[in-house]
């Protein structure tokens, strides 16, 4: 199932150590529930700001000034879209657990994992909307990205008040009309790299009951993962 995978990254451990003149209270609160540990190392005033430091089981995964962190993490965040100041931080952060992202944040995510697919422009870029109603509002932007000849493209949704008959003449694209309760309940974009496992991503999201439009779940760029989730998607729903 789908919630397998986010229960096997959710028991990843990173560790993120701040380098600043004082604890990061904001980023402590924010990473409380995920499956990160913060540190902090006292780091003089030079007016930086500090920067972050991210480590996977001792080993050095990246790091980034302390204020493109803060930004991307921000309850309030704006601008938020397929950039660098995205980017950065997605690439810092990722096998990490969210347990609070919205509906918006999501959507940021999904567009920078949907730009990477098109400008590759070959592969299998498969997208979950958990209603066939929220794909109809995608609908235009994916007959688009479906555009590339060699670029193939699922959609996966939920029959409701918009029918699987309704959307059926989507053009280039593939779409999946499942009941199945896991397909309403995920939000999900994975795109298998087109042959380059440097191109590789994936976004899995599971809706819960915490909160109107509230989401547990990470991204990834790890190769191996993303082919596990494409595989688990092919074959329990078919290519058609």
């Amino acid at each position: 199932m789908l919630r397998e995978f986010v229960d096997e990254v959710a028991s990843y451990r990173r560790t993120i150590t701040v380098f600043a003149p004082a604890p990061d209270e904001t980023l402590e609160r924010y990473f409380e529930t995920r499956n990160v540990t913060v540190e902090h190392e006292p780091l003089p005033d030079d007016g930086s700001g500090g920067f972050v430091v991210v480590t996977r089981d001792g080993e050095f995964v990246g790091s980034l000034a302390r204020s493109a962190v803060r930004e991307f993490v921000s309850p309030g965040e704006v601008g938020f879209g397929p950039n660098e100041g995205v980017r950065l931080p997605m690439n810092l952060l990722a096998d990490t657990t969210f347990v609070s992202f919205d509906r918006r944040k999501l959507l940021a995510a999904t567009r920078e994992i949907e730009d990477r697919a098109y400008r590759q422009g070959r592969g299998t870029l498969r997208s979950g909307f958990q209603t066939l109603s929220r794909f109809a509002t995608e609908r235009d932007r994916y007959e688009s990205i479906a555009s590339k000849s060699d670029l193939d493209v699922h959609a996966y949704a939920r029959p409701d008040r918009t029918t699987a008959q309704s959307i059926s003449e989507t053009e280039n694209a593939t779409v999946h009309a499942e009941e199945a309760e896991e397909i309403a309940a995920h939000w999900f974009v994975v795109f298998d790299g087109g042959g380059d496992d440097r191109q590789a991503c994936a976004l899995l999201a599971e809706e819960v009951a915490s909160g109107p439009n509230s989401f547990r779940g990470f991204w990834t760029y790890d190769a191996e993962l993303v082919g596990d989730i494409d595989a688990y998607l092919r074959e329990s729903y078919g290519e058609e």
